[in-house]
């Protein structure tokens, strides 16, 4: 739900669960690639509201499979190999959260058991209730690099669907820039990135919400905000974490997205709140008119730039 807006009399202690990621904050320029090396250590983020993240995901999975769900076939051992690359990581990182019995993993704050080698299930289904991370598996082939398996439950305007089995190329064909400026460079990388060079990389979008679910189409048209003069309670930063490896059995390269979400009102609880509204006010003003499109803020893009400014300047 969205947070109330605060009076700027009202002292609000930081928010150390907000604003984790902030790209917007002029230290990288949008739609660039903009990758940095991982630490393996910190692969997979921590979520303290990991059950809650867990449950919705599971319920997807089970109500939605044909839409947060796809695999081709030949694709379960390297299912298994991410799965495993998942579970070593998890059991390590967080002993008192992962519990591992033989092949029986307890997610001790959700309460529930996964046999690890259940043969109903794909591995790739497995690793995606275990953490929050959605999980999306790209391997070589004639036309480069495609989507052969992913568990995507918190999709940012991205259809499964319309995309699954797609190149490289065929996944990014509608971002700016993408075609003439990065493709090459996209290409290469995918090619050239050995299985201890992991790279991770961020970037943001404005929503109307804090739903994590959004399977629609870049495509098709959204009607974000009613209100565009008390916009700030009802406009939310959302901010995916992406990281990239190798795979070292399969080869294939597993991609990993985190969604976080925050409301405009968190940038008045950050102490450093009002430089950070700047710069993602900044941002949008520098974008493009076909990056503007992209982004869905057209039509928008003066009413959220100006609720920045107020946030800006203590308003």
């Amino acid at each position: 739900m969205p947070v109330a807006q605060a009076s700027s009399e009202e002292t609000i202690p930081p928010d150390t669960a907000a604003l984790v990621h902030t790209p917007y904050d002029g230290s990288r320029k949008a739609f660039s690639i903009g990758l940095a090396p991982l630490d393996l250590d910190e692969w997979i983020e921590p979520d303290p509201n990991l059950a809650e993240t867990l449950e919705q995901r599971a319920a997807l999975i089970r109500d939605k499979r044909g839409v947060v769900v796809r695999e081709e076939e030949g694709t379960r051992a390297a299912q298994r190999e991410a799965l495993k690359l998942v579970v070593d990581h998890v059991t390590l990182r967080w002993p008192e959260l992962y519990r591992l019995d033989g092949r029986r993993l307890t997610v001790v704050p959700l309460g529930r058991v996964f046999d690890l080698d259940d043969e109903a299930e794909a591995p790739l289904v497995v690793a995606g209730q275990l953490i929050s991370d959605d999980l999306l598996m790209l391997r070589r082939s004639e036309e480069g690099y495609r989507l052969v398996a992913a568990v995507l439950c918190f999709p940012s305007a991205w259809s499964l669907a319309e995309k699954f089995g797609q190149s490289l190329d065929g996944l990014h064909a509608a971002v700016p820039g993408y075609p003439d400026k990065l493709a090459r460079v996209m290409n290469r990388i995918f090619e050239n990135l050995k299985v201890d060079q992991p790279v991770w990389r961020v970037n943001w979008s404005i929503y109307p919400d804090d739903e994590l679910h959004h399977p629609e189409s870049k495509e098709r048209p959204r009607n974000w905000f009613d209100d565009e003069a008390a916009l700030a309670p009802e406009a939310f930063v959302r901010v995916e974490r992406q990281t990239l490896r190798r795979m070292p059995e399969s080869g294939d390269m597993l991609f990993t997205v985190r969604v976080h979400v925050d409301p405009f009102t968190a940038f008045r609880r950050h102490p450093e709140g009002a430089q950070l509204a700047g710069g993602l006010r900044d941002a949008i003003l520098a974008l493009d008119a076909d990056q503007l499109a992209y982004k869905a803020l057209t039509e928008h893009r003066d009413a959220v730039a100006a609720a920045l400014d107020r946030i800006a300047r203590g308003g």
